[in-house]
């Protein structure tokens, strides 16, 4: 504790007992499996109030999460840097230094959520929720790596809804065989719905490239996918933002997880906040610089790793980073499967889903248009054709309410398919290097035989 919590006590209570009765999010319940409860009777023993209030919120930040051993990652990433050490050591330095800041990130907005209330709360976690993807992003794009950024986010989706879920009810099932496993499926309804916006809206700039390039339409000018683009991601935002407003305000109830009862273990329980406001603000700013500088650092040697590996960049953005990435919160949503919790796993799995999909993919878009980088909807054929199937898996899965470890084999294993199949390719330099409009880059053949036919024609 530290002198600010004093001084917004009036704020704390309030805000405090409106948390406790409306229950926490399903991602700050996933990441307060994570932590533990720290010792600070050695800190309450110094003379120096300021020196003691400073331990103590340092202590609450560094070392209240059990994931704190991979803290020397993150300064590790930095002598790599400075150090020269190589560039594919500083690659999984900064991999292995975002797990515990993204799991602290979701600490922090929870701890200034008690002070806010529930429905700022709820605004900070929907902005954070996947910090560690949209810095990634802007980086990528300020690089002009755009196959980064799109295979990157399409992972983090594909992630969720089939490594994370898969993983989380497997497992689950097996830990709770002959034990009834249901869940509320209004929720997982309400994101799959939102998922099956958000990959229609990915669809139409690929299917316009393709009907144009055939022949069966025709556009005003070279760039109409990349303004439908941009014209879809604003009405995916506005989508997502009406899905905020259904989940904070009108219909609140059905995103509330039921509070995990104590089984003996030494799950924190966040009833009070242990940091104040102005100590949460501060060290959520903090954070974030270290986040942000760790993913420049992994944009920045991702090529490097390619090369040193073998593997394709778009099997290492889609595969390698979204795991690491988000390993924290998917920890979480596995351990509460193991409670049979499946209420607080499906708000995790399917909310980060839903949140990359419908916000920070148009968001993307909408910041490289501000970049006057050309970055589109159009994710190719066969990473969108992956992104619909597993969305088609998923809703399968979740139709009857009630799961077993079979329906986490089957999500493991589409998963799997997927990944071999981004392991064995090796993306073709030819659309990358095209001159002609993006539109048509990917038939060039048929502008060949179109062009060889006229000439025919005009011999004749």
């Amino acid at each position: 504790m530290d002198s600010s919590t004093a001084v917004a006590a009036p704020l704390l209570e309030a805000g405090g007992k409106e948390m406790r009765h409306l229950g926490r999010t399903a991602h700050n319940m996933s990441s307060s499996s994570l932590r533990k409860k720290s010792d600070t009777s050695l800190v309450r023993k110094l003379p120096c109030a300021a020196l003691r209030g400073f331990l103590s919120t340092l202590q609450e930040v560094l070392f209240g999460t059990k994931l704190f051993v991979l803290f020397p990652a993150v300064v590790l990433a930095v002598v790599a840097r400075y150090m020269r050490f190589g560039q594919v050591w500083l690659f999984v330095l900064s991999l292995i230094g975002l797990i515990p800041l993204a799991e602290r990130l979701s600490f922090l907005t929870e701890q200034i959520a008690f002070y806010t209330g529930p429905t700022v709360g709820g605004l900070l976690n929907a902005t954070f929720g996947n910090v560690t993807e949209v810095i990634i992003a802007l980086f990528a794009l300020r690089e002009g790596k755009i196959t980064v950024v799109k295979c990157s986010l399409l992972g983090s989706i594909l992630s969720n809804l089939l490594l994370v879920l898969g993983t989380s009810l497997f497992f689950g099932g097996l830990a709770n065989l002959g034990v009834e496993q249901p869940y509320d499926r209004k929720q997982a309804d309400v994101s799959t719905g939102l998922l099956i916006l958000g990959v229609l809206c990915q669809s139409m700039p690929l299917m316009l490239r393709y009907a144009v390039s055939a022949g069966e339409h025709a556009v005003n000018s070279d760039d109409s996918g990349l303004v439908l683009s941009r014209a879809c991601s604003v009405l995916m935002i506005l989508a997502y933002g009406a899905y905020l407003y259904f989940q904070l305000k009108t219909h609140r109830q059905l995103f509330e997880p039921q509070e995990v009862e104590d089984d003996g273990d030494d799950l924190v329980s966040e009833d009070e906040a242990v940091l104040g406001f102005t100590s949460a603000m501060v060290w959520l700013a903090v954070m974030t610089v270290i986040t942000a500088l760790l993913s420049e650092y992994v944009v920045s040697t991702i090529e490097a790793a390619s090369e040193s590996w073998e593997l394709s960049v778009s099997f290492i953005s889609i595969i390698l980073i979204p795991i690491v990435g988000n390993a924290a919160e998917h920890a979480g949503a596995i351990i509460f499967a193991f409670k049979n919790k499946l209420d607080i796993t499906l708000g995790v799995s399917l909310g980060s889903a839903t949140q990359i999909s419908m916000f920070v993919v148009p968001l993307s878009v909408l910041v490289a248009w501000v970049m006057g980088v050309p970055m589109d909807l159009d994710f190719n054929l066969l990473e969108t054709g992956s992104l619909f199937l597993a969305i088609l898996v998923t809703s399968f899965t979740l139709q009857d309410g009630s799961s077993h470890y079979l329906k986490g084999l089957l999500l493991l294993l589409c998963y799997a398919v997927i990944g071999v199949c981004f392991f064995v390719l090796r993306r073709r330099s030819g659309r990358d290097s095209c001159t002609l409009p993006p539109i048509f880059c990917s038939n060039h053949l048929q502008l060949l035989i179109v062009s060889s036919h006229l000439l025919c024609f005009d011999d004749s």
